[in-house]
């Protein structure tokens, strides 16, 4: 699983940066991935209200959302968002990815198209600020559970401090070690005991992708999906995204990657290869299926279609023989 921290304050090595850093080490000693983007890094324009995406669930704004972060967003199972506070809210830099994040909102509530990680995915605050104001984080944690609830995010918890203004306040705060560990175990307990399961085919593009986001999608959170490639393309198949959409089922911002890749997930309990032509890595102990799937690209959308239910089909009686 990987775990994906949004760094909203232009300080590098300031206190949002230890908070958020400390967070993320406590995650991995548990088994997770992580992966911290230093939005104040990053060129992110503001939304500019095109309304593309209220109608297309895409944003023609050509920077590091639609190069990146999109991505990222849609392949974490938990997504960190930390930042100062900035006049009773997040940064600006923040604000501004946030704001970006409409065309989420746009694919859930106007496409009505379905997240396959939505059963799964988990969202987490944290902040510090200068002051101590009674309402000082108020704002910022109702645009936090307004920007989970877009991405398809729970709102798991926040951990917030007050009177943190020095450059190691936080580093030597007395309780903030603990009180990470203690969120970090809450929030780790529902992914730490799940199955691991690895779809494989050669281009990564269509066949595993698709098997990938149903077994997501139906299991609704009982396993740890990777899907990977031996020759991965530089982007899905168009027409399965295309079917996977007539059933509700969302597959856009995916992005091909390598077996490497994939296994960096973890090493798992079964590997399934299709299309006949995907190398099957050694992992002592993992089972192996392979499934005699015909690889659908370039073909008419009926057989697109077809393809479509068979592997349905198919992760459905994977399932049972896992999570039974």
């Amino acid at each position: 699983m990987l775990i994906l921290g949004l760094q909203g304050s232009p300080r590098k090595k300031g206190n949002t940066n230890f908070l958020l850093s400390t967070f993320l080490q406590a995650a991995e000693q548990k088994g997770a991935a992580t992966r911290i983007i230093p939005v104040t890094e990053r060129n992110i324009l503001p939304c500019k209200e095109y309304v593309v995406c209220e109608k297309k669930g895409t944003c023609p704004i050509d920077d590091d959302m639609a190069g990146e972060i999109y991505g990222w967003l849609r392949q974490a199972e938990v997504v960190v968002l930390a930042s100062p506070i900035f006049f009773y809210n997040m940064t600006s830099q923040l604000k501004a990815m946030v704001d970006r994040c409409q065309v989420f909102w746009a694919r859930k509530y106007r496409l009505k198209l379905s997240d396959p990680l939505k059963a799964t995915r988990r969202g987490f605050l944290l902040s510090v600020a200068a002051t101590r104001g009674k309402t000082l984080f108020d704002g910022l944690q109702l645009t936090a559970k307004y920007f989970f609830d877009a991405i398809d995010a729970r709102f798991e918890d926040s951990l917030v401090y007050r009177g943190i203004e020095g450059p190691k306040d936080m580093a030597n705060h007395p309780t903030v070690r603990e009180d990470v560990d203690r969120a970090v175990a809450r929030l780790m307990a529902h992914y730490t005991s799940r199955k691991k399961v690895l779809f494989l085919c050669r281009r990564n593009a269509c066949l595993s992708p698709m098997a990938g986001a149903w077994a997501q999608h139906l299991a609704g959170g009982r396993l740890d999906v990777a899907t990977g490639g031996s020759e991965p393309a530089e982007r899905t198949d168009s027409g399965m995204t295309r079917v996977m959409a007539e059933q509700g089922v969302d597959m856009a911002f995916r992005t091909p990657q390598g077996i490497d890749a994939a296994l960096a997930n973890g090493a798992p309990d079964a590997i399934i290869t299709m299309g006949g032509d995907a190398p099957c890595p050694v992992v002592p102990g993992a089972q192996r299926q392979a499934w005699d799937v015909p690889d659908p690209a370039g073909k008419p959308i009926e057989v697109m279609r077809q393809v479509r239910d068979e592997i349905e089909t198919r992760v459905k009686q994977l399932i049972a023989t896992l999570v039974p």
